[in-house]
């Protein structure tokens, strides 16, 4: 597992190429795919405003996922910086079988049978080879076929068949999916597929491990125990049973998704945008990470400019106090992949520059716990807000610190100074966080020098500037926030000989 070993060497001593910090807080997380997968583009993706990349499991083989996780840590060694990446596993996927001419037309209207029977189907009935789904359903529920483009109300069901009416007909053709929007699917979030490529992006040292296909808490105990400590989980959040068990979900992920594609086509368009409001409001209350994904920019993957209501769409995403913003096929295997990223951080931008932004991002009340840590991370904002703060300097060995910060949603930028790499790559999705990689702490003169020595080498504030710094004692202890102490940075303190 050398692969996953902490890196304490830290990178601020080295001689190589630095990128300061983005001009906005919220971060973009755009998915590699043929269009983006070049040592080449990746750089000028990065370049572009891209703070973590997403590889999808579903498509592409390991050589392949391993030739980019090696191209973005290429890319952190050269700008030293850390990168985050999420590993996006697949999930089950229910399909009919297969039609005796590839293909078949459901009438309007008419009814439609899914069964067990394995030979070719035609323009009455098709095998659905998922035996779990039979006896399950009840009259009145729905099947969607083919991302809901037609549409069965079930009539009868049991252990043998399923017989429908289409509520909306259409071609129908081989392997299409199925989405049961009405009930719990008794099928686990993890195949055999998933736990290859969970092995795989384990041993490649994945930040993040995307979990598809999530229904209730207990799915995500069997990816834990194969991460084995290694990344962290997100939950993406594509199905109606999800919604209904949101908390225990979140309680037990490290993150969640807005997968608005799957959940798009199980519930009534209108539906998405105020749960998209609730799943980010759930996870910036618990102090997680949340990203809002899927046709953000769904133009710009065969034109250079976005519509206005995509614009638009990404701005709102911001204006609730997103962590992160994703591109899908747009990065991944659109025309125009640096044009997404390019835009895509250029509207976060203008956004967090609005005046009204500080207000609208703070609507969500996110009263701290009762405890040192919390209230110290609140201070944090009042101090910024009460006096001019350059920034937020926020020592951590778990990362769970600046979790508290970020939940404040402050105005400040946060620097995150950790001895762990692995924690540096991880708050990657974190709001306003910019990591650092650097030394152990033994002290806090020390702890003062080091977050004036960072905050200045890595443009976060100049002579006369005020700092805070934020950390445990004693030093190096997880979850043991104590200490906040606000300093004055001196021009003549960086010291480039020193890590």
């Amino acid at each position: 597992m050398a692969k996953h070993d902490q890196d304490k060497s830290g990178s601020e001593g080295s001689g190589r190429k630095q990128v300061g910090p983005r001009e906005r807080k919220v971060k973009i997380l755009a998915t590699v795919g043929p269009a983006s997968r070049s040592p080449d583009m990746l750089r000028k993706l990065f370049l572009a405003g891209a703070d973590a990349f997403r590889v999808n499991m579903s498509h592409g083989e390991h050589k392949t996922h391993g030739e980019t996780i090696a191209a973005i840590r290429a890319l952190e060694k050269e700008f030293r910086r850390p990168i985050s990446i999420l590993c996006d596993l697949q999930g089950p996927k229910l399909r009919v079988g297969t039609f005796k001419d590839g293909k078949a037309v459901i009438r309007h209207s008419g009814h439609f049978t899914l069964d067990r029977n394995p030979e070719p189907g035609d323009e009455t009935r098709v095998e659905l080879p998922h035996p779990e789904l039979f006896g399950l359903l009840e009259r009145g529920q729905r099947l969607l076929i083919n991302d809901g483009k037609i549409r069965l109300k079930v009539i009868e069901a049991d252990d043998d068949r399923i017989f429908c009416s289409a509520e909306v007909g259409g071609v129908i053709s081989d392997r299409k999916g199925v989405n049961v929007p009405d009930a719990e699917v008794p099928i686990p979030a993890l195949t055999e597929k998933d736990r290859k490529d969970l092995a795989f992006a384990v041993s490649h040292g994945a930040d993040w491990i995307g979990l598809s296909f999530v229904q209730r808490p207990e799915d995500l105990a069997e990816a834990r125990r194969l991460m084995g400590g290694y990344g962290a989980l997100c939950a993406k959040i594509e199905k109606p049973m999800a919604v209904r068990r949101l908390a225990e979900i979140l309680e037990m992920s490290d993150g969640l998704m807005v997968a608005r594609g799957d959940l798009g086509v199980e519930l009534e368009p209108q539906e998405v945008p105020p749960l998209q409001k609730k799943i980010v409001n759930a996870a910036r209350t618990a102090g997680k990470p949340v990203i809002v994904a899927t046709q953000m920019l769904e133009s710009m993957i065969e034109s250079p400019m976005p519509t206005r209501a995509e614009v638009s769409d990404v701005a709102n995403a911001v204006y609730d106090g997103a962590d992160a913003v994703m591109l899908s096929a747009e990065s991944a295997a659109g025309d125009w992949p640096e044009e997404s990223v390019t835009m895509m951080d250029k509207i976060a931008i203008q956004v967090e520059r609005d005046e009204g932004y500080k207000a609208r991002v703070r609507f969500l009340d996110t009263p701290p716990d009762a405890t040192t840590s919390d209230a110290l991370a609140h201070s944090c904002m009042t101090i910024a807000d009460t006096v001019p703060i350059s920034a937020i300097t926020v020592f951590t060995s778990s990362g769970s610190t600046a979790r508290r910060v970020a939940r404040e949603r402050p105005d400040t930028p946060m620097l995150v100074l950790t001895p762990s790499m692995r924690t540096a790559r991880r708050v990657g999705l974190l709001w306003g966080a910019h990591a650092v990689t650097t030394k152990d702490i033994g002290s806090f003169e020390e702890m003062i020098a080091k977050g004036k020595r960072m905050a200045l080498r890595h443009g976060f504030g100049a002579g006369g500037s005020r700092l805070i710094a934020l950390a445990g004692v004693p030093f190096g202890t997880p979850g043991s926030t104590n200490l906040l102490h606000v300093v004055t940075l001196q021009g003549n303190e960086l010291d480039d000989h020193e890590g």
